[in-house]
């Protein structure tokens, strides 16, 4: 028999997450962002789920290949644009639009023997200062793109770093406006953060914040973006990811007795354990520290005592009647009904749901499932 630990990702979920985005930006086409391997859900395995998306946005040309495999013929744009001269030979076989963020860039473009042209997006450095050309250089960089006999389209596109927090995404629109002003060209400025909580708002100097794209990425899996502040049920997402385990064995404590490498628990009554089959080696943080929620048979508990390679232990004590074989969910759906955001056991770990899902193990085996 297998060991019992199971992640099952959750096609409808991707699909409801994706009418979330429409519904908050309802005149703008819909990238899917699927970098990072769909965020750790398995490109293949969330197609299914994000068949209704307008375009595929990504991060290498591997991961280009595979969708296209998949049979999907619609746009597929390189985040990152490309990262050396031939890269873009495979963009023009396999119809790629791609970012170009720095003038070398453009040199490559200039230099490439292509047919048909490529449909680029320049990219503006607005704020968040890793990639894209400074205001005062966006123009010129736009001006030699728009020469190239190479380059078909130029789109617009930056990135904000603040749109779940409280500084927000003014004074990073303002920058997008002046340096695009009269700019042709469709335009795609909203990451999840955005999407959610700037979207639908009109905001003061920006003509359509929506634009022509929007760019969904941890809200398509099931996460908030601004969470704390604001929990996944309050977007309305649902988790697109479920890593279920069970009880493997059970052990009952004393008062004064200690559990696992380091003795960093102590029970102060006495209480029931149990281990479950699951630990960092599957992908689990090891610094998540007792008290990290977790489900045991749709019930909220907490682990206790240090993450180990291959086990965790619970506190059982809320469920006198676990034991051996009991459901064990470490984020998503109980089949119990009950559900545990991945934002709540890596605000615990000190991290963020995007870490937990890009880490699942590959010894972690995977199912599809509605």
């Amino acid at each position: 028999m297998p060991r019992p630990i199971l992640a099952t990702v959750h096609t409808g979920a991707l699909r409801h997450n994706l009418q979330i985005a429409r519904e908050r930006a309802p005149d703008s086409r819909v990238w899917v962002v699927v970098k990072a391997n769909a965020y750790g859900h398995g490109i293949e395995r969330a197609f299914e789920g994000l068949r209704a998306a307008d375009g595929f946005a990504l991060l290498d040309l591997n991961e280009a290949e595979r969708v296209r495999a998949l049979g999907w013929r619609g746009p597929i744009l390189l985040l990152e644009g490309v990262f050396e001269p031939r890269d873009l030979e495979l963009c023009s076989r396999l119809g790629l639009w791609h970012v170009v963020h720095c003038s070398e860039q453009i040199d490559w473009l200039a230099a490439h023997k292509t047919q048909p042209p490529h449909k680029v997006f320049l990219k503006l450095n607005s704020g968040m200062n890793r990639l894209g050309f400074k205001p005062q250089a966006y123009r010129a960089a736009w001006a030699r793109l728009d020469a190239l006999t190479q380059v078909d389209e130029i789109g617009l596109v930056t990135h904000f770093s603040d749109a779940d927090g409280a500084r927000g995404i003014a004074h990073q629109v303002a920058a997008f406006e002046l340096a695009c002003a009269d700019l042709p060209g469709e335009r795609t400025l909203c990451n999840s953060a955005a999407i959610l909580r700037h979207a639908s708002k009109p905001l003061q100097g920006a003509s359509n914040l929506a634009a022509d794209w929007v760019r969904e990425g941890i809200a398509l899996y099931g996460g908030a973006p601004d969470h704390p502040e604001h929990r996944a049920e309050h977007w309305g997402l649902q988790p697109a990811m479920s890593l279920r385990t069970k009880v493997i064995g059970t052990q009952d404590l004393h008062a004064g007795d200690t559990v696992g490498y380091g003795s960093t628990f102590t029970a102060d009554a006495p209480m029931r354990v149990g281990v479950i089959a699951c630990g960092y080696a599957d992908g689990y943080p090891r610094h998540a520290p007792t008290g990290t929620p977790v489900l045991v048979d749709g019930v909220r508990t907490r682990t206790v005592g240090r993450v180990s390679m291959d086990m965790i232990t619970v506190d059982l004590t809320p469920l006198p009647q676990a034991g051996i074989g009991s459901e064990v969910v470490l984020w998503g759906r109980s089949n119990h009904g009950a559900v545990l955001t991945a934002d709540e056991v890596a605000q615990s770990a000190g991290t963020i749901s995007y870490e937990l899902l890009c880490a699942v193990a590959p010894r972690v085996p995977f199912e599809v499932s509605e």
